[in-house]
């Protein structure tokens, strides 16, 4: 699966850094932080989704 995925410029500097560091593409650094990120134990997914949405919630609102 293929997803565009759109981060605040912040974001998209540190990740291109730590792929740098890592010596790792961009796009694979993301889709290892995702899967972590699924495959976290339920609740932990629950929370942090929350956590995420919540923070989130005005810059969703502006791409719907």
């Amino acid at each position: 699966m293929t997803l565009p995925i759109q981060l605040p410029d912040d974001a998209e500097r540190r990740l291109r850094e730590a792929a740098k560091r890592l010596n790792i593409p961009v796009d694979q650094l993301a889709a290892a932080a995702v899967r972590d990120f699924v495959t976290q134990p339920a609740a932990d997914f629950e929370q942090a989704a929350s956590r995420v949405l919540d923070k989130n919630r005005e810059l969703y609102r502006r791409l719907a």
